[in-house]
């Protein structure tokens, strides 16, 4: 049975609307009358009909995160701190896949259905700032841009991030560097980024920039990061370093480095970017840059929970996320 305020209120010896102030936190109540009604709300396990309350505020309590491509490890272990911190705020999410096509992520930005949400946390691939002008819902966009137009942005530092893992791999003497997951179209931004910090690091220790190290993938799946390693190996290129732009890149490479006979990290150190569950599970255990996913995914939901609460004429903002060098036995 759920019970409902006039419930609580009777059970409590008061009014209805002093049941109400307590719910919703008003400060003006008088401490045994509010002890006597939180010991009612206890007591019959009363539940706030948190719908109600959201239409009264005319919104729905339920936002939309929308990502590429939901199988993607990365996508989803961040969908589930989303999801966590949307819970802090009453709010339901709403998962969205756009498979990173424009019309697709335009359906996107725009809402989906009429009223359905409130707002909308977006990682976006082709979808330029352009499209985002003049649009109502408000939005938080995740991932690497460098034009966020209108909309907050939550990002991390992929060009340090880089930079670090490829000086990580370096470090004990290593010099001939490959970098698997490079791409040159306008929905590679994260690869540009990393590429750009791998490039700085080579540059630090004095190693001239190679292109036959950097390997192209047109997707940063486990079948492109085998297919990348398979082609260094036949080229001749022989590197005793991989800096996959991935997780999933370095697990593929694991296994054609694997089928190759070659040992890791004694014949070649491979590393990844993202820390997935998978990466530490795998044989060798995965090194990896790990962005903090919880982080990211609550500034996300505090920056959209502003605007939602009238913040929304505010410049849009840029908030970078922390992120740290993960080693593992892949390349120690």
């Amino acid at each position: 049975m759920r019970h409902r305020l006039k419930d609580v209120a009777e059970r409590a010896g008061v009014s209805v609307k002093t049941v109400s102030n307590v719910v919703n936190g008003y400060q003006h109540v008088r401490p045994a009358t509010r002890a006597r009604v939180e010991a009612a709300i206890a007591e019959l396990h009363y539940r706030p009909n948190l719908s109600a309350r959201n239409l009264r505020k005319g919104r729905t309590g339920v936002i939309a995160l929308a990502v590429p491509e939901l199988d993607v490890p990365y996508f989803a272990e961040l969908a589930r701190h989303v999801v966590a911190a949307a819970a802090d705020h009453g709010w339901t999410v709403l998962i969205d896949q756009t498979g990173g096509g424009r019309e697709r992520e335009r359906v996107a930005a725009a809402g989906v259905g009429d009223h359905m949400i409130d707002g909308l946390i977006f990682s976006p691939l082709s979808l330029p700032a352009d499209d985002l002008v003049g649009l109502e819902l408000p939005m938080v966009l995740l991932g690497e841009r460098t034009d966020h137009g209108p909309a907050d942005h939550v990002v991390i530092d992929n060009v340090t991030a880089a930079r670090e893992m490829t000086a990580h791999l370096i470090g004990p003497g290593r010099r001939r560097i490959a970098a698997v997951g490079a791409q040159h179209t306008p929905e590679g931004a994260g690869a540009r980024l990393r590429l750009a910090g791998y490039t700085a690091a080579l540059a630090d220790a004095g190693i001239g920039y190679d292109e036959r190290l950097v390997a192209a993938t047109p997707a940063w799946h486990r079948a492109d990061g085998a297919a990348a390693m398979r082609h260094l190996l036949a080229s001749g290129a022989r590197p005793d370093a991989v800096f996959c732009f991935s997780d999933t890149l370095a697990l593929g490479a694991l296994r054609a480095l694997h089928e190759a006979g070659l040992r890791v990290p004694a014949d070649v150190a491979v590393a990844g970017f993202d820390d997935i569950e998978d990466g530490r599970f795998s044989v060798p255990t995965l090194t990896t840059v790990s962005p903090d996913k919880e982080r990211i995914a609550r500034l996300a939901v505090d920056l959209l929970a502003g605007r939602l609460a009238g913040d929304r004429d505010a410049p849009a903002r840029e908030v970078t996320a922390p992120h740290r060098l993960t080693p593992r036995e892949s390349t120690t």
